[in-house]
């Protein structure tokens, strides 16, 4: 009768360990849980010299100070065909960085006229250095690393975009 009642009580221990173990997994998969991409207006690239389009992306739009400095942290993938687009108040040198942003991007300074003027590309993930601008800029906008150069953009390309 001993042995039943230890063989017992071990059994209820193990499934007690097993059931705190299977909890504390799937608090960690909430905290990790993907970020999923909220479209928020829309972006046309176009070329400076004749205004044709170069891209189109679905953007999501951070112009508060939660979501500039959230920006695309947190997130494991973005389509070729999404970017974000940051707007801020005023026109200035910026400097971005990677910290826990896993995506690898290019970021695009714009200025007030929504032109290009400056690229930071292929900018490592989770890189906490600093990638500034080379000329003052009121948008920023990040895409997938490499696109910038396969869509062949240049400084004075230019942007419009629409907010949904």
């Amino acid at each position: 009768m001993k042995k039943i009642f230890i063989s017992a009580a071990i059994v209820a221990s193990l499934f007690s360990f097993y059931n705190c173990k299977d909890s504390k997994n799937s608090e960690s998969k909430s905290l990790t849980k993907e970020i999923s991409f909220t479209k928020e207006g829309e972006l046309t690239l176009l070329k400076a010299e004749n205004d044709s389009i170069i891209a189109k992306l679905d953007i999501e739009i951070a112009d508060d100070e939660y979501s500039t400095q959230t920006g695309l942290m947190y997130r494991h993938s973005m389509a070729k065909n999404q970017g974000m687009l940051f707007v801020f108040k005023d026109s200035r040198q910026r400097s971005f960085y990677m910290k826990n942003t896993e995506i690898p991007l290019d970021i695009i300074y714009i200025n007030s006229e929504m032109e290009i003027v400056s690229f930071q590309k292929n900018a490592k993930s989770f890189d906490e250095t600093s990638l500034p601008s080379e000329a003052a800029s009121q948008y920023v906008l990040e895409i997938n690393a490499g696109l910038s150069d396969e869509w062949k953009l240049e400084k004075g390309d230019k942007i419009k975009f629409t907010k949904n």
